[in-house]
């Protein structure tokens, strides 16, 4: 294993791919504001022919995540498509008609069941969880749920977690996700349905909308993903088979500052197997 250095622009570490899979939220904005750099990347990289694919474990739908896009600023025209794990979780939602639910997540996150008409239910009546996040992520942590998961481990619900992430930056400040429960309900012997990265429906839905893009089945190698996080984004893309550009600014931050180089050790530590590069922001 050699060293691992900083690149300084996307175009030098793009190569030959046809297919970008871009995470949003840490590299292309921060939940307050859009990265320029990063944004004119992204259209660059299609203005030369190549697709792009958002992919984000944002607890709503694709439309949904588009409108917040627009609000911080981020054009249309830097990507072709959004999958979020939000669209993954209503087709669960869609498959168990009938079925009382459990929902743990804040009012803005409703938008995730528009059309679908669950059967919203408490705890001690529910068949199964949703969990898009915390109630309020100013101030809880995960913590604040051991009771409740206690007792939907006590009755064997399901836990589908609409949000891998552990935590997201925003602004400067790291919220917990709705990975953070769904972590502590595995934990507690719980039994959890992850949609989103790391795991694998999200990159397949990703790769066929790149295909119908494009016209033909995108070969994998020809595939570059970009994202902030070791969990979700590199492992995600390792774990799919494709190469993963990592992005030092969003929440490994800290690790990172005011280091040029990564010896072999460092990048067995921190990634065990290493990204294609990494870039300290996105920019062409």
């Amino acid at each position: 294993m050699t060293a691992l250095r900083f690149a300084e622009r996307l175009r030098d570490v793009v190569g030959d791919a046809e297919v970008l899979l871009s995470d949003i939220w840490g590299v292309v904005h921060n939940g307050l504001a859009a990265f320029p750099d990063a944004c004119q990347a992204l259209h660059s990289f299609r203005q030369q022919g190549g697709t792009v694919i958002l992919i984000t474990n944002a607890p709503r739908p694709a439309d949904s995540v588009q409108r917040q896009l627009r609000k911080l600023k981020v054009a249309d025209d830097i990507y072709d498509a959004i999958v979020s794990s939000g669209d993954l979780t209503r087709h669960f939602v869609a498959d168990h008609p009938g079925q009382k639910m459990f929902w743990i997540g804040p009012e803005r996150d409703s938008s995730i069941y528009r059309g679908l008409s669950p059967v919203l239910a408490p705890l001690e009546q529910a068949d199964y969880i949703v969990c898009t996040g915390l109630f309020d992520d100013e101030t809880e942590s995960a913590e604040n749920y051991r009771a409740m998961l206690l007792q939907a481990r006590e009755r064997r619900l399901t836990l589908v977690c609409a949000n891998p992430d552990i935590v997201v930056e925003r602004g400067d400040r790291l919220i917990y996700c709705a990975g953070a429960v769904a972590e502590l309900y595995l934990e507690l012997g719980g039994e959890v349905i992850f949609y989103g990265k790391p795991h694998r429906p999200i990159y397949e839905r990703a790769i066929a909308l790149a295909s119908e893009r494009r016209g033909h089945t995108v070969d994998l190698e020809d595939v570059l993903a970009i994202g902030d996080s070791v969990r979700t984004d590199l492992a995600g893309a390792q774990g799919f088979g494709i190469d993963c550009l990592f992005i030092t600014r969003g929440i490994h931050s800290e690790e990172f500052e005011g280091i040029d180089q990564l010896d072999p050790a460092s990048v067995r530590e921190l990634f065990g197997h290493p990204p294609r590069a990494l870039m300290r922001e996105l920019r062409w």
